[in-house]
């Protein structure tokens, strides 16, 4: 994904904490169940290029998520990683249909790859 050496934190928190997160950063109520905070976006973006971002995770609601896909815990907690990763990389699923088909062929890609 163009970028052998670059730097990814991941905060695993509560719903309580992505509660908080969504409501001050993206002003949307209640808890999600993963943020990106891309760090190669915006003004400042040349300072630190290796520098990827931030990808939170709610293990509260992966963890329901998992139990109503029926599906294991880590499997599910793998898929909101590559989710936020790949927002890190400029994917979206909001603007459009096509940018959603585009996004969701990379993450079944990467899932292979996990698997």
């Amino acid at each position: 994904m163009d970028s052998p050496d670059g730097v990814l934190s991941i905060l695993i928190v509560d719903d309580d904490r992505i509660t908080q997160l969504n409501q001050t950063y993206l002003k949307h109520q209640g808890p999600t169940n993963v943020i990106s905070f891309p760090m190669r976006e915006g003004a400042h973006n040349d300072i630190h290029p290796e520098l990827l971002g931030d990808v939170v995770i709610s293990m509260d609601t992966c963890a329901r998520e998992a139990e109503t896909g029926d599906i294991p815990i880590q499997e599910r907690f793998y898929e909101l990683l590559v989710h936020g990763i790949l927002h890190l990389f400029g994917y979206d699923h909001i603007d459009s249909e096509e940018h959603a088909r585009i996004m969701e062929a990379k993450s079944r890609e990467l899932m292979t790859l996990i698997r």
